[in-house]
Order: structure tokens, then sequence, then C-alpha cells
């Protein structure tokens, strides 16, 4: 019986160690809250709580590292509060106007913001085209994807850099995403509205 207990002990370490091995870790940091909320482009009060915010447009701020989104504008919000306060968060609290239109846009989950995803720190390799070899009609080469390694590794850093959802403890910041597939100097206009745990509050950026 003793050696059985033995055999079993070890088999469940021995699992448990080669699970720890094999599960990647996750990569990158999540965005910490700065010393104050004066040190955002904009602030708004919503009860005893304090929003903060910059909007940074089409590019992805990371502690990991800035990527860019085609798709998508960011903005970086963090809430302030009394001591030892917490508060619940979700993406789903925050809609962007833009320029004066009718309706704002709602704020989608960092799952969506990952396709279109770009680091401008890699290029990708030049592809020779010889056309002599080409059959009439053939399009050019492709151009080479992003490795897959480094893809995950920058989506990783991007899903840890967005606001934490649920219960938390303040302070605490984080991107949220919206869809705008506009040119950042076409952008004017900005208004972030906020409406959850908290209340309600309008941040207003000016360009």
């Amino acid at each position: 019986m003793q050696n059985r207990r033995a055999f079993l002990t070890t088999t469940i370490v021995g699992a448990l160690a080669a699970t720890a091995q094999t599960t990647p870790p996750v990569e990158g940091e999540h965005i910490s809250a700065r010393s104050g909320p004066i040190d955002y482009q904009a602030q708004a009060k919503a009860g005893d709580y304090t929003i903060a915010a910059d909007f940074v447009a089409h590019a992805v701020p990371t502690p990991a590292g800035t990527f860019t989104s085609e798709d998508y504008v960011a903005v970086e919000v963090a809430f302030y509060g009394p001591a030892n306060s917490k508060l619940t968060i979700a993406f789903s609290d925050f809609s962007l106007k833009i320029n004066d239109r009718k309706m704002p846009i709602p704020g989608q989950p960092n799952g969506a913001a990952l396709r279109g995803l770009s680091d401008p720190e890699w290029q990708p390799p030049k592809v020779e085209d010889d056309k002599s070899k080409r059959q009439p009609g053939d399009p050019p080469p492709a151009t080479p994807k992003m490795p897959f390694e480094r893809r995950r590794a920058m989506e990783q850093k991007v899903k840890r850099a967005a606001i934490p959802e649920g219960e938390r403890v303040l302070p605490v910041a984080g991107l949220v995403f919206f869809p705008y597939r506009g040119k950042d100097e076409s952008i004017h206009n900005l208004e972030l509205y906020y409406n959850g745990a908290a209340g309600a509050a309008t941040l207003k950026f000016e360009r």
C-alpha cells in the first residue's frame, strides 16, 4: 500500500511539473495608474471617484512596447477613489464620441482589437520578385507574415494592458478600445462617456 501511495504521489508531482513546464507564461505587464488624475489629459468626477484618461489614437501603448492598430483607437483610462476603495469595472462602461457624430462608439473587448495589431519595430523581410519567372496573370509573391511567436507575444502584451475587469482595488488603469478607421489628424473633438458602478461622467479632450 505504501509503495502504491508513493507511486501515485510521484506520478501527480511529475504531471504537475510537466504542466508547469509546458504551459506558456503570460507575457507583458498591466498598466500602472499614474501618481494622480492631473497626470492625464482629461479628468471627471463620478460620485466619490475620479476618472482620468489619455486619448492615444491608433497607438496601443503597453509597458512592454507600443504597437499600432489600423482598425481601433485606444483610450488609457484610470480610476481613483478613497483609500482602500474598490470598484467594479468593465470595458462596456465606456463609449467614445468622435467629431460630433450623433452616436458614440461603444467600447469593445480587447480581443476584438487584436486582429489589426502591428508592431512598428518589425519589418517583413524583403521578397525577391523575379517577374521573368512568373507566368502571365500570376500575382506577385505574398508579403511574409509576422512569425507566430512574435505575434502571440504582442497580443499577450496588449491583453495585459487592457483595462482590468471585475472588482478592483483602486487606483487602477488600462486601455479601452473603440473601432475607428479614420486618420488621427482628422479627429478634432472627443468626448469619453462613462456609465458604470461609480455613476456617470463625461471626459472632454482638447486637441
